[in-house]
C-alpha cells in the first residue's frame, strides 16, 4: 500500500513524484490522442496473439493435472502394490523430480510473457508518458471547473452542472463512458501532488465510493487500491481542515492495515487536536475553491465559457450591430459577396461566415499535421510552454498558387491588408488538447521586449482567425472586458483590431479561448502587423482614436 505522507513526521506534505526523461505531449492535441487509438490497435493484437498462445499452454496444464489425478484416483489407491512396480515407482519419481518441476518453471510461460513484452516494448516510444496522464487529469479539472460540472456526474459519463438545486445536462455526449475507481484515483492523485486539496478530495471521495463498490478487489491493470484511496483522501481532509472525517478514514484504513504504524499516529493526532481545539473551528466551512492569483479576470471568463457563445448586446438590442453581405468594394466580391456579421464596435470585432471552403480546411489540416508542437506564449524576450496554453500549433508558408497563399489572398481581399511576409505573420494552425485552451491574453505585444517585434514589422495591428473545424460543445472564444463570446462556427472567420489608430494596444481586445468540452477544434491564425498597411489602414495622432 502506498504511504502518501505521514502527518506526525514534520506536519508537511512530502511526495516524490517520478519524471520520465521523455516530455509528454500527447495531451496537448486531440490529433495525437486519435492516433494513439491506432497504438492501442496493436496492443491488443499482441495481447490476444499472448491470450491464444497460454491457452494452448494451459490446456497441457490441464492435460498433465488430469494425468496426476487419474493415477491418484485409481492406481495408487493401493499404494503397496502399485510402488512393488518398479515401471509405476520409476514414473512416479521422473515425475516428482523434472516433470512438475517443468510445469512450475514453464519456458513456454517464459516465452510467451517475453514475447508479449518485446511487442509492447516496440510500441513504447508511441504510449503516453507521465506527463500526459498528467495532463490529461488537469484537463478533467479545467473542464470541471471552468463550466461548473459535477465531480459525480463525470465519473457517470455525464456532463451536468447544478441549476436551482438541481443536476442539469450541459452536453449529452453521443458516446458516455464512465469512469472506474482507478480513473478517479489518478485524476485525484494528481491534484494531491500538486497539494490541491480541492480536487483531490473530490475526485478521491469518487474513488473511495467506487473501490467500496466493488468490495476493495484489486485489479491488475489499475494503479491504486481502496487502502490508497483512502489514505490519500483521509490526508486531503485533513489539509482542508476537516480532522473528525481525517480521523473516521484513517480509522477505515486501519482496519485493512492494523499495524501500520504511521497511520496509527496519524489517528493519535487527530484524536488529540479534536480534544484540544473546537470541532467547529477544524471542521472548516466545506470545500471552497482556492480564488486564482494569476487570473483576475476568472469570474468573467469563465461566465462567459458557460454561456456557449451568446453574442451581447445582441442585434436587436445594438441597432448599430448588423449583417449584410461584403464586397469591402473590391471586384473580386461583386459576384460572390461574404456575409459579414458585426458582433462588435469596440473593439470592432466582426464574424465572416463560410470564408473557407471544406476542402481547404482540410488540406490546411493535413499540411499542418507533421508540423505540428506544443504552442508556446512569449514570456520577456523568448516563448515557452505554458499551462494556460493547451495545445499544438505548426506555421506553414506557401506560393500564390498554394491553398496557404490563397487564403492569404482572400484574408487581404476581405481586411484590405497587406498580409504577404514580414508584414503578415505565417499562418499559425492549432489543434486543441484534452480541455484544451487558451486563458485570456491580448494578441498584440505589450511589452518592448516581446518576440513580436522580431520582425522589426511593428505591434499585431489585427487578427483573423479561421474556424477549420466545428465542436460539439466548448471552445468559444470570449472577449473577456467587451462581455460577450463567439461559439466555434465552422468555415467561418474572425476578424478585430488589436491596436487603437494611435498604435495603443486596445485593452478591450482581451480575449480567451475557452476549454474544448466535446470535439476537436482546429483553428488557424493570421496576424497582421503595423508596417506595411501604411496606406491600407492610416494612423492617427489623435490619442482618443
Amino acid at each position: 500500500m502506498k504511504c502518501p505522507v505521514c502527518v506526525y513526521y514534520g506536519w508537511a506534505l512530502t511526495t516524490v513524484a517520478v519524471i520520465h526523461v521523455s516530455v509528454g505531449e500527447m495531451y496537448t492535441s486531440l490529433l495525437n490522442v486519435k492516433q494513439a487509438i491506432s497504438v492501442e490497435r496493436k496492443l491488443i493484437d499482441y495481447l490476444r496473439t499472448y491470450i491464444d498462445d497460454e491457452l494452448e499452454r494451459l490446456q497441457d496444464v490441464k492435460r498433465f493435472y488430469a494425468k496426476v489425478s487419474n493415477l491418484h484416483a485409481e492406481l495408487y489407491k493401493g499404494p503397496a502394490t502399485a510402488m512393488s512396480n518398479p515401471l509405476v515407482a520409476f514414473t512416479l519419481i521422473k515425475r516428482l523430480h523434472s516433470e512438475w518441476m517443468n510445469v512450475v518453471y514453464s519456458n513456454e510461460a517464459l516465452e510467451n510473457t517475453q514475447a508479449f513484452r518485446s511487442s509492447y516494448e516496440e510500441e513504447e516510444a508511441d504510449l503516453p508518458k507521465l506527463e500526459d496522464l498528467q495532463g490529461a487529469a488537469k484537463g478533467l479539472m479545467r473542464l470541471q471547473d471552468v463550466y461548473a460540472l459535477q465531480v459525480a456526474s463525470l465519473v457517470r459519463g455525464r456532463f451536468q452542472r447544478v441549476t436551482d438545486g438541481e443536476p442539469s445536462d450541459i452536453y449529452l455526449p453521443v458516446v458516455s463512458v464512465p469512469l472506474s475507481g482507478d480513473d478517479c484515483f489518478l485524476v485525484g492523485k494528481v491534484a494531491y501532488e500538486q497539494e490541491d486539496y480541492y480536487h483531490s478530495v473530490q475526485w478521491l471521495e469518487e474513488s473511495v465510493r467506487l473501490f467500496r463498490g466493488r468490495g476493495g478487489k484489486w485489479s491488475p491493470e489499475n494503479e491504486g487500491t481502496l487502502e490508497d484511496a483512502l489514505d490519500h483522501l483521509a490526508f486531503s481532509h485533513f489539509k482542508t481542515g476537516n480532522v473528525s472525517y481525517a480521523l473516521s478514514l484513517s480509522q477505515e484504513l486501519l482496519h485493512y492495515d492494523p499495524l501500520n504504524v504511521r497511520v496509527l499516529k496519524n489517528i493519535e493526532k487527530y484524536e488529540k487536536m479534536l480534544v484540544s481545539s473546537p470541532p467547529k473551528s477544524l471542521r472548516g466551512g466545506g470545500l471552497k475553491r482556492p480564488s486564482s492569483t494569476y487570473l483576475r479576470t476568472r469570474n468573467a471568463y469563465e461566465r462567459l465559457c458557460q454561456s456557449h457563445g451568446s453574442q451581447q448586446p445582441a442585434h436587436s438590442d445594438n441597432p448599430r450591430l448588423f449583417c449584410d453581405n461584403f464586397t469591402n468594394d473590391d471586384p473580386r466580391l461583386l459576384l460572390l459577396p461574404v456575409r459579414r456579421e458585426v458582433l462588435s464596435l469596440h473593439p470592432y470585432v466582426v464574424l465572416y461566415h463560410d470564408f473557407i471552403t471544406d476542402t481547404e480546411a482540410q488540406e490546411i489540416k493535413a499540411l499542418a499535421q507533421l508540423g505540428l508542437r506544443r504552442s508556446v506564449v512569449a514570456t520577456g524576450e523568448k516563448q515557452a510552454t505554458a499551462e494556460y496554453r493547451i495545445s499544438k500549433s505548426a506555421w506553414l508558408k506557401g506560393s500564390e498558387q498554394s491553398t496557404v497563399g490563397r487564403l492569404d489572398q482572400k484574408i487581404s481581399t476581405l481586411t484590405g491588408l497587406n498580409v504577404t511576409h514580414p508584414y503578415g505573420e505565417y499562418l499559425q494552425v492549432v489543434n486543441y488538447g484534452i480541455g484544451g485552451h487558451y486563458e485570456p491574453h491580448f494578441d498584440h505585444a505589450t511589452s518592448p521586449s516581446s518576440p513580436v517585434f522580431q520582425l522589426k514589422t511593428g505591434n499585431r495591428v489585427a487578427t483573423f482567425m479561421i474556424y477549420l473545424s466545428s465542436v460539439e460543445a466548448g471552445g468559444t472564444t470570449a472577449f473577456i472586458y467587451a462581455n460577450f463570446s463567439v461559439p466555434v462556427i465552422e468555415k467561418a472567420a474572425l476578424f478585430w483590431w488589436n491596436l487603437h489608430r494611435n498604435g495603443q494596444g486596445d485593452v478591450d481586445t482581451l480575449h480567451a479561448g475557452c476549454p474544448v468540452l466535446i470535439g476537436d477544434k482546429w483553428v488557424a491564425n493570421k496576424w497582421i502587423h503595423e508596417y506595411g498597411q501604411e496606406f491600407q489602414h492610416r494612423c492617427s495622432l489623435n490619442p482618443e482614436e
